[in-house]
């Protein structure tokens, strides 16, 4: 297949708009068209514009186009990444449709529509382009009937998942005329270049996550008619403790529009033969006079919840099925909720939600095992494995296991005995594994993936640029470790420092393990590599620790630990083996500092970093200003009377404003981020990126050495501090937000020094720190401290 350098979007509705995005977001330019208007708008008219103009005639591919930049949450990395996105129309621009390589349809979920739109396609596309649908439903085979043959040849479905930035399932459904390395062709693009996680469909109605999460859906509905709980009961069982996200059940359907989830149920409804399966996707009448009402979720204000406005601030009231009234939440009374809850772990959870003796319990094992057996009626169906089923459900619903993975959880042989006993029909490929095993996956072999293949036990290929820590600790690969961090070898001399601390929060067992791996590294390795597989790379400190040593007074304690954690990052920038950090998700404070010490950075397209110290009435104390204003110094033009001024106060601003980037790009703009450091679009290829940089940096590797540090001294405090009187002045800023902001500047103006003074690092950690204590014995910052503990938002005092 040839590589993928320019795309068409045929269709510039919220998906097609935000395919292009997405596409932008790894530097791919695209061509957004759409239809020509019929119409001109009253402003239009007042401009003096016919229905001729060009401006006019790409109007619905602009408009698509501008919405990006309104979304929330963002399509783009950065706003300036719109600039590869360019619009037309399908009329003046389908013969540039020759210019690309990748031309996908997101057009109307129509088939002759669809049709339509691809034989137009087929009449202008180069030889060998690839051509997709992106249909969540419509026949694959049947919108391509007709078509040449090089069409049918590189023709396929590419089902994206809403929002394409964020959701990392990518369905492609071939046909059976699709060369087969087209699909590798497209698998291979969409997981490296993209970051998808991409699962073969078949080309069925839903294809294979909206089958299963569609029908999971009704049937959890159809259950709670069988009880006495509400939609916010049900919720509270179907989310998290059942391993699913919090919008659980009803609130997902709010999100997703419950117009949209009608026209997906009603999708299976009319094109199976089944008539139990009929049966549970005919869409039930309260969710055809909810979208009769307009009620169809957040897009119109209100479906299963609607938020109101009452003295106390905002209340969130949920829909009353059988009377059609909202009333408030209630809380879930329930001996088996209460034990799910608090047992250790998903499969301690599921197996006691599953087999609980309630009506908690019934009502989840009669979800349960109907989702169990339908996805084991739809294996060869929808999708050849267990492990596509799975991952699709994982990644397109974000469910922590997938349904085999769930079943295996609450026990096969056990479940399977009930579901007998109860009048269940088991399809026969479960019965057909118990004979050969007692589970669908086989995980006596650590980072092998074997799985239930029909008689035997098949293993999953692996791809050498995922690494999995995981399956290295569990094989052996694992040097030392502690509660907090471990040392593991990745192979090819690089070592990785994992940390796997509660929420990867920064304590001391995180610092020594720094110290140690260090010194390990130094001695008997190429380069480290600074990452995790955990949901975030860290929270920053751990602060209920650093509140309770405050609050006993321990100032030693603390000095100790926050001059132990500057040193542990300085080791770390001056190692003389390289060091690549490999942030993602959640980088935030202390975690943020981590990825400054280090020689190189190798992020995550995903990833949220910042110095946000200040919402908790503090100032970062681990060397995060001082490195900060290092970077902005180093954009400085050298030989020049260029102002330094701008270049702190940026630094400043970022931190007195604890900005947090929404991507890598985003991150590199603020200063978090230099030019060279890298990115990877796909969480899964991030830590073998990172060992690949590191080992390219072994080969002429120079450690770094102590430098000083030009700083403004008293009179660039003085200049900083005007702005922070203005913003007091103007009640921008509390009492304690002005002392917090003059610490701060004292930190990155170098205190009592000359303007243009060269300072040492160690020196500005010492006003770093020093800064940091005074400010952590303040009540109103401890004050800050519990209420983020306890809230999980700042306090303004």
């Amino acid at each position: 297949m040839r590589p993928i350098r320019r795309v068409a979007v045929l269709g510039s509705g919220v998906m097609g708009a935000a395919i292009a995005g997405h596409l932008a977001n790894v530097g791919i330019p695209s061509l957004l068209l759409d239809i020509v208007p019929k119409e001109l708008t009253s402003e239009e008219q007042k401009k003096g514009l016919t229905l001729d103009h060009r401006a006019v005639r790409n109007r619905i591919g602009q408009l698509g186009k501008d919405g990006l930049l309104k979304a929330k949450p963002a399509p783009l990395y950065a706003p300036e990444l719109a600039d590869l996105i360019e619009v037309g129309n399908f009329e003046d621009d389908i013969a540039r449709l020759g210019e690309c390589d990748w031309i996908i349809e997101v057009v109307v979920e129509n088939l002759t529509v669809k049709q339509s739109v691809l034989a137009r396609v087929d009449e202008f596309r180069k030889p060998g382009s690839i051509v997709s649908s992106n249909t969540s439903g419509v026949s694959i085979e049947a919108m391509a009937s007709g078509r040449s043959d090089d069409f049918l040849q590189h023709f396929l479905g590419t089902h994206f998942f809403n929002p394409p930035r964020y959701m990392k399932l990518l369905e492609i459904i071939p046909t059976v005329h699709t060369l087969p390395e087209v699909v590798e062709g497209m698998r291979e693009f969409a997981e490296v270049t993209l970051g998808k996680g991409v699962v073969i469909a078949k080309d069925t109605p839903n294809f294979v996550a909206n089958r299963i999460g569609t029908y999971g859906l009704l049937v959890t509905l159809q259950e709670m008619n069988n009880t006495n709980f509400g939609v916010d009961e049900v919720d509270l069982l179907t989310g998290p403790v059942l391993g699913r996200p919090k919008s659980a059940t009803f609130r997902t359907l709010d999100i997703v529009g419950l117009d949209t989830f009608v026209h997906v149920a009603r999708n299976v409804y009319e094109n199976t033969d089944d008539a139990a399966e009929k049966s549970v996707f005919e869409v039930p009448a309260e969710l055809l006079q909810m979208v009769e009402k307009g009620w169809i979720g957040d897009k119109r204000g209100q479906g299963f919840f609607k938020r109101i406005k009452t003295d106390a601030g905002r209340e969130i009231l949920a829909l009353d099925l059988a009377t059609m009234e909202y009333r408030p939440r209630r809380k879930l009374a329930s001996a088996t909720f209460e034990a799910a809850k608090n047992a250790a772990t998903l499969a301690d959870k599921l197996r006691a939600l599953a087999y609980g003796k309630d009506e908690a319990g019934e009502f989840v094992w009669n979800v349960l095992k109907r989702v169990l057996i339908y996805s084991a009626n739809m294996l060869g169906n929808i999708a050849d494995t267990v492990t596509a089923i799975d991952d699709a459900m994982k990644w397109g619903f974000n469910w922590e296991l997938g349904p085999f993975e769930t079943w295996d959880a609450i026990g096969v042989e056990k479940s399977v005995k009930r579901m007998q006993e109860e009048g269940e029909v088991v399809p026969a490929f479960v019965l057909d594994m118990l004979k050969t095993g007692t589970s669908f996956y086989d995980r006596s072999q650590p980072g092998v993936r074997k799985y239930f293949a029909g008689d035997r036990y098949a293993t999953a290929s692996v791809d050498a640029r995922k690494i999995d820590l995981a399956a290295l600790k569990a094989s052996g690969k694992k040097v030392f470790g502690n509660n907090g961090a471990s040392l593991i070898d990745i192979g090819d001399g690089v070592a990785c420092l994992e940390l796997h601390s509660p929420k990867q929060a920064i304590g001391a067992d995180i610092i020594s393990m720094m110290f140690r791996s260090a010194e390990e590294v130094e001695k008997n390795y190429e380069a480290l590599v600074i990452g995790s597989e955990e949901t975030n790379f860290s929270v920053g400190a751990n602060l209920m620790m650093m509140l309770m040593e405050a609050q006993d007074e321990n100032w030693d304690e603390i000095n100790l630990v926050i001059k132990q954690f500057q040193y542990a990052n300085m080791r770390m920038k001056f190692m003389n083996k390289p060091v690549v950090a490999a942030p993602y998700g959640l980088t935030l404070g202390g975690g943020t500092e981590i990825v400054l010490g280090t020689q190189s950075v190798q992020a995550a397209g995903e990833t949220y970093m910042g110095l946000v110290e200040v919402g908790v009435g503090l100032i970062p104390g681990g060397g995060g200003n001082k490195e900060l204003l290092i970077r902005m110094m180093e954009q400085v033009p050298e030989g020049t009377d260029v102002p330094v001024l701008p270049f702190v106060q940026k630094a400043f601003e970022a931190i007195a404003l604890a900005k947090v980037s929404a991507s890598a790009l985003e991150a590199r703009k603020l200063g978090h981020l230099r030019k060279t450091d890298g990115v990877t679009v796909g969480r899964d290829y991030l830590l073998y990126d990172a060992k690949q940089k590191a080992l390219q940096m072994a080969k002429q590797f120079v450690p770094n050495k102590p430098k000083g540090v030009r700083v403004m001294g008293e009179n660039g405090a003085a200049l900083l501090k005007i702005g922070v009187f203005g913003m007091k002045k103007s009640g921008y800023l509390s009492d304690h937000d002005e002392k917090i902001a003059h610490h701060l500047i004292r930190v990155l103006t170098g205190g009592k020094v000359h303007e243009g003074a060269i300072v040492s690092e160690d020196y500005l950690l010492d006003l770093e720190r020093e800064a940091f204590l005074s400010l952590i014995g303040e009540p109103k910052t401890q004050a800050r401290m519990q209420h983020m503990l306890q809230k999980g938002k700042p306090l303004r005092n």
